[in-house]
């Protein structure tokens, strides 16, 4: 297995750890939902939301089939990263690919659990707030952020030997 194959995998397992350690330890250890809000530090609070929908609540919905249709959704978006992520040929690509599979999981084991996905971390500033969102989100945004900026950045040139070696 070669080296970013490794480095996607490890992000997919450490954003899925950390995601659910964090949703454990606000909803076992803090017990967020009966305290519903925390504030952490000026414009940073823990806000309790049960997320039955997906991105910023769209398609939000109580029941069972839209829980199953959201799951099977990501599970099959997942499928597609992982797939992306075996032929990568960057490891920062990999990696991004590995932090929005890992989210994506998180989320889906949220929706199987709870019927709903957690969410807890809550920014706001100046009469601004923004959505209440979780380890496993902040993982996705970022990973497509780097998924973007790789976008725009000039191609590298293969060398004879690389390349002859993809013709191959």
């Amino acid at each position: 297995m070669t080296a970013r194959r490794i480095a996607g995998l490890a992000a997919v397992l450490l954003v899925l750890a950390a995601d659910q350690a964090s949703k454990w330890w606000v909803l076992e250890w803090l017990d967020l939902p009966s305290l519903q809000s925390v504030a952490l530090l000026p414009g940073l609070n823990l806000t309790m939301v049960w997320n039955r929908g997906i991105t910023f609540g769209l398609l939000s919905g109580d029941g069972l089939s839209t829980m199953l249709v959201l799951t099977g959704v990501a599970l099959a978006v997942v499928a597609a990263l992982v797939v992306w992520l075996w032929r990568a040929e960057r490891t920062r690509v990999a990696v991004a690919l590995g932090c929005i599979a890992g989210g994506a999981v998180g989320n889906v084991i949220d929706r199987l659990r709870f019927g709903a996905v957690v969410d807890f971390i809550h920014a706001h500033a100046w009469g601004w707030s923004w959505y209440v969102f979780n380890v496993a989100d902040a993982a996705i945004v970022c990973g497509v952020a780097v998924l973007l900026l790789d976008s725009l950045a000039p191609a590298r040139a293969a060398s004879p030997p690389e390349q002859l070696a993809r013709d191959a």
